[in-house]
């Protein structure tokens, strides 16, 4: 084992994935929805960032290029279905949809954008490459996977706790914090599109 790299790792991915600034995301995402609904959209989500990033800390930019795509495009990608996401949350629609619709016909956030973009964003991504390919080797592979599960898992903790969060915050916080949410999210969408373009050369240095 190597204490340092672990270190290095752990501190890396939870600062990529942020699960403290996540669990205020997944409040505004799943308000409403029942107990049961929400523990099983986090263990989706949770469990889908997992597959996806030991994917990619596995197999690495060899996946994305065997199918022609660059990580700018991914970021850049990325970027442009986060912001839909953060309209949907500045304008009331997620919740006028969830008014009109039955808990079968409600959207499932699991996927997206719990999953993907936000735990496994680009920069998620890019973080999981870089480190299994600071350790080549199954070693390498299985402590950058290891760190990985932690961080998730205490994302995945965090989500549970998400009634407690909403019940402290009453229906006018959760209003608030998903507008203030989504005029972040929005930044964030619009900085990925940034990064992307400025790795691609097209912006500049």
């Amino acid at each position: 084992m190597e204490p340092a790299f672990l270190i290095t790792a752990f501190t890396t991915l939870f600062v990529v994935i942020d699960p403290i600034g996540l669990t205020p995301i997944f409040v505004a995402l799943t308000a409403g929805a029942p107990a049961a609904e929400r523990r099983a959209i986090a263990a989706r989500a949770c469990l889908i960032a997992v597959l996806v990033l030991a994917l990619f800390a596995g197999f690495g930019e060899a996946v994305l290029g065997f199918i022609g795509i660059s990580m700018p495009a991914f970021r850049i990608a990325g970027g442009i279905l986060l912001f839909l996401t953060a309209l949907d949350m500045l304008f009331e629609r997620r919740t006028q949809r969830r008014e009109d619709q039955t808990t079968e016909d409600r959207p499932d956030p699991s996927v997206f954008p719990l999953a993907i973009p936000l735990i496994a964003g680009p920069g998620a991504i890019a973080s999981m490459i870089l480190l299994a390919g600071a350790r080549p080797g199954l070693a390498g592979l299985a402590m950058v996977s290891g760190v990985m599960l932690a961080v998730v898992a205490l994302a995945f903790l965090l989500f549970l706790a998400a009634p407690l969060i909403e019940r402290a915050l009453g229906r006018v916080g959760v209003n608030v914090v998903t507008r203030l949410l989504g005029m972040l999210l929005a930044a964030l969408s619009v900085q990925f599109v940034l990064d992307g373009l400025r790795e691609t050369g097209f912006l500049g240095a």
